[in-house]
């Protein structure tokens, strides 16, 4: 079936690389395998000091430009955080909300990223608010309510029409890094469950807007069985993005797959 939302890829380079020369390479790199022009939505999100040279490598490129994280309040006494301005200011075009190593690493609420949500979307930025449940709480049968309880939070108050600007990422955190990842079809009744969560609350034809990403463990060999699922539009890649060549063939497969259409 033809595609209704774009497939959009982002990677999250997370604490890497530490030298801004690997950084200005890498982005270029991918810069390069892109092309001009690209049926699929793509980003990169490199560590916050990097973000103003990668983003003279990216002009007049089609790929977006993220940040890992914001602050809600528009300025103050914030020690080491930054604004959404601050990012709008350098490019920025998305920015990661509540990625799993925040919620769990550095203990960040859902009323917090909900705080951020509407701080970023006010400034124009595009989030991209991550989702997941732990091992124990998934073999406890507890997904969806995890997943529930995370979306009340984080959404909390929103407008439908603002909802549907906002990306969400399905990121089960028994895979993020470990090598584990879902199967297409542990991942697309994630995923549907959040999509069918959204028409409840937003309506179907938000729902139908909404780009929800897998994330956890992707890899060009795997990407493109996950994309072809129904629910899933995009990829949030950590690891792979740090090989230009990895992640250009996740890109790869996301061509293709918005080329051929879903196959369920």
């Amino acid at each position: 079936m033809p595609l209704n939302r774009p497939l959009l890829i982002a990677g999250n380079w997370k604490m890497n690389p530490t030298l801004r020369a690997d950084a200005v390479a890498l982005a270029t790199a991918v810069r390069d395998g892109v092309g001009p022009e690209s049926t699929v939505h793509v980003a990169v999100c490199p560590p916050a000091v990097y973000l103003e040279a990668v983003d003279a490598v990216l002009e007049n490129s089609p790929i977006g430009l993220g940040a890992q994280n914001m602050h809600w309040e528009p300025s103050g006494a914030y020690t080491g955080e930054l604004a959404g301005a601050m990012l709008i200011d350098v490019g920025c075009t998305h920015v990661i909300l509540g990625h799993s190593e925040r919620r769990h690493g550095l203990g960040e609420t859902d009323e917090q990223i909900n705080q951020k949500l509407r701080a970023a979307l006010a400034v124009g930025l595009i989030p991209i608010v991550c989702l997941g449940e732990r091992l124990a709480e998934r073999e406890a049968g507890r997904t969806e309510q995890i997943l529930e309880t995370q979306l009340n939070g984080s959404l909390a108050g929103l407008e439908p029409e603002r909802a549907a600007g906002v990306v969400l990422a399905y990121e089960p955190v028994w895979a993020i890094g470990t090598g584990k990842v879902a199967s297409p079809d542990q991942a697309q009744a994630a995923h549907a469950f959040i999509r069918r969560w959204l028409a409840e609350r937003f309506g179907a034809a938000i729902a139908s807007r909404v780009i929800v990403q897998y994330g956890g463990s992707v890899k060009p060999d795997n990407a493109a069985g996950l994309l072809e699922q129904p629910d899933i539009d995009g990829a949030l890649v950590g690891g792979a993005s740090l090989n230009a060549g990895d992640f250009l063939g996740i890109v790869q497969a996301a061509r293709a797959v918005s080329a051929a259409g879903k196959r369920h």
